[in-house]
């Protein structure tokens, strides 16, 4: 049995960072030192988030939901989905001599 890719994104998707820089911090008022010491974090690690330099891990992840009231898949999700296009591009040549398994 084999899985069709579904049509992947020609576009990168959204990092989190963004998202939190354009749409959370700005709607609530936050600064970076605010977020930071309400998440328990450094602002070393605000930044390179919000820089799109860091990855939001799981940890973060529970922390953001919490405080915004949203779930952590909400934000693994979305860097999930930056993961997989950067992989996808990374390793596009050798993915390219992999072919799906076809069933006898």
């Amino acid at each position: 049995m084999s899985i069709a890719s579904t049509g992947r994104r020609k576009r990168k998707p959204i990092h989190p960072g963004e998202m939190l820089r354009e749409d959370f911090m700005s709607d609530y008022n936050l600064n970076v030192s605010s977020l930071a010491e309400t998440l328990g974090v450094s602002r070393q690690t605000i930044n390179e988030v919000l820089r799109e330099r860091r990855a939001v891990s799981p940890t973060m992840a529970l922390r953001l939901a919490r405080f915004f009231g949203n779930s952590p898949e909400f934000w693994l999700n979305a860097q999930r989905a930056v993961d997989l296009w950067e992989a996808e591009r990374a390793y596009k040549k050798e993915l390219s001599s992999i072919h799906p398994l076809t069933a006898a």
